[in-house]
């Protein structure tokens, strides 16, 4: 048997939101992922209504009805469920008429189904008014009480639904007979298996094939048959308004619909609080008009209710009467086996996600549980998500932040989008003489910076800008970064201060200027000592050449003579 409803992978986005609206928490998280978990849901549908990014999907149930249209020896016959006007917008002849266009043979009235339970319900309530009977025309209701109210068991009335009722009806008339049946429930995908329903279209699969078919239904004015009352089966009270069951001051009659109604209604029951009732359930708020098909694609519940009202007439289907031992159904209880963790392990599990006392479990339900203690429960059997606690997830990275903020070498300021303060670390502080970040937090910029690069930051629309500065007014140089995230619509500032490096640097000049006058003068100096030693050298070489050019001349006078 096929997961009724599946998760589409790719869609899903790690949300917890159908973990937060599932009743029986038959949701498991593995890999950010929600996986349904079959032996632990009901299929009331909450998560396929609730999901943002459509990531379940119903199994479809087109292709098997397309086999059986094309490849069946006998008829195929479809049994629409009572709620079709309120999908639609269109009376019986007109989606007759656009059924036979793709190939059904007939088409009947579920609501037949419901006549011939609805004589089964008046003959159990007037022999049986010593305890509770609960209504079993809701599948999603009886699998709640076999897997989670099992002692309730004895109190289902054990009739078929509807759906089932109307194909034993036409097996018995048509034994060949293929049966579709085209409703809004998604629990009814999994009733249909070992019943006489060979297989179910969801109002929205027969709207496909409409589509791909070319069919448009064409409205039709169809006054309500006489005897059709009961096409209100699928309104809440709906069954209650067919039963002919004479009033008795003694048992009570009741009617609750929607998931938390009903788990009301059963709690109470389990508890005692209520007996001699029978009581009408319907997970689905609205009944099967609120379904989660008819919510996801057709969102008009008073509307459709409306359209409803008004197909129905004032008396009943005709049908044949019933007899003991008829569309029976038997039920068993089908509890999921779930291991119990002792206390000591739960406590250790909720200190593990920083819950290590009674006043710390918040119980604020983000995680979808709705208190810690079920979460660390749900962890304990493996189907919850250790790390999804909002509370703690933020607790932690406002500890990694702060830790970061107070321990970097580095100013950090971040302001908004009107250039307001809004978080100040120690460096920064520190950095301008800033005793209390009291008294900037709030403040415009302008109070302890020059607020000229964020304004030209935040209007050229770029991320980043960096750039020296000296900040007279704090004797200090640092590298002033500014970050732009329109995002998040904050601009932070982060300041490096260099200062004892930009001195250094600054007193590398000074010492590197001066040794180069001192070279310069050493230059000088020896450049005129050697000019002094030149002149001298001139001078006494001319004399010394004088002397010998005399010298010569007398000793060529000597030799001539």
């Amino acid at each position: 048997m096929p997961d009724i409803i599946q998760l589409v992978k790719t869609n899903c986005r790690d949300c917890h939101c159908c973990i937060r609206y599932c009743p029986t928490k038959a949701i498991r998280y593995s890999g950010h992922q929600a996986n349904i978990i079959g032996n632990m849901c009901v299929l009331c549908g909450e998560c396929y209504r609730v999901c943002p990014h459509d990531a379940k999907s119903i199994v479809d149930g087109k292709e098997i009805t397309k086999v059986l249209i094309q490849q069946s020896d006998g008829p195929v016959i479809a049994s629409i469920d009572p709620a079709f006007p309120a999908f639609f917008g269109v009376g019986l002849s007109s989606i007759t008429e656009g059924l036979k266009a793709i190939g059904f043979d007939e088409v009947e009235e579920t609501a037949i189904g419901a006549a011939i339970v609805k004589k089964h319900y008046d003959m159990l309530i007037s022999e049986s008014k010593d305890d509770v009977i609960i209504s079993t025309t809701c599948p999603s209701v009886v699998s709640l009480v076999e897997k989670y109210y099992s002692e309730l068991i004895p109190c289902l009335a054990p009739v078929v639904s509807p759906m089932v009722a109307h194909a034993q009806d036409i097996k018995r008339r048509i034994p060949d007979a293929k049966i579709v049946h085209i409703g809004g429930c998604i629990a009814r995908k999994q009733e249909q298996y070992d019943t006489d329903v060979d297989a179910m279209l969801t109002f929205d699969e027969l709207e496909e094939i409409f589509r791909l078919e070319n069919i448009t239904l064409t409205p039709q004015k169809e006054p309500p048959l006489e005897a059709s009352m009961e096409r209100r089966f699928c309104l809440p009270g709906g069954m209650l308004s067919c039963l002919n069951t004479p009033e008795d001051p003694t048992f009570s009659m009741m009617e609750f619909d929607g998931v938390d109604m009903c788990r009301h209604a059963l709690d109470d029951i389990r508890k005692g609080s209520i007996r001699k009732c029978f009581v009408e359930l319907n997970m689905c708020n609205g009944g099967c008009v609120g379904s989660p098909i008819m919510e996801h694609y057709r969102n008009e519940p008073v509307r459709g209710s409306y359209l409803i009202r008004a197909s129905a007439g004032p008396k009943h289907f005709d049908v044949p009467d019933v007899h003991h031992g008829e569309n029976f159904r038997a039920f068993q209880s089908r509890t999921p086996r779930m291991k119990n963790p002792l206390e000591s392990e739960i406590r250790e599990i909720l200190k593990s996600i920083g819950r290590d006392s009674p006043e710390k479990e918040l119980n604020c339900g983000t995680c979808g549980y709705p208190t810690c203690r079920d979460k660390a429960i749900a962890i304990y059997r493996g189907i919850a998500d250790p790390n999804m606690c909002l509370p703690h997830i933020m607790a932690q990275t406002r500890s990694f932040q702060s830790n970061i903020l107070d321990n970097t070498p580095n100013g950090v300021i971040i302001l908004n989008e009107d250039f307001e303060i809004q978080v100040i670390n120690p460096k920064a502080m520190e950095l301008m003489n800033i005793r209390h970040e009291s008294d900037v937090l709030g403040e415009n910029v302008v109070r302890i910076l020059d607020p000229t690069p964020f304004f030209n930051l935040y209007s050229s629309g770029q991320r980043l800008s960096t750039e020296k500065r000296y900040f007279s007014d704090y004797r200090k140089y640092c590298v002033q970064t500014i970050v732009n995230d329109t995002s998040s619509h904050t601009m932070m500032c982060i300041l490096r201060d260099v200062t004892e490096e930009e001195e250094a640097r600054l007193e590398r000049e000074r010492i590197g200027k001066d040794t180069i006058e001192i070279a310069d003068k050493i230059v000088d100096k020896q450049m005129r000592i050697v000019q002094d030693i030149a002149m001298l050298l001139g001078e006494t070489t001319a004399e010394t050449k004088i002397a010998l050019t005399k010298l010569k001349e007398r000793i060529d006078i000597n030799e001539n003579e």
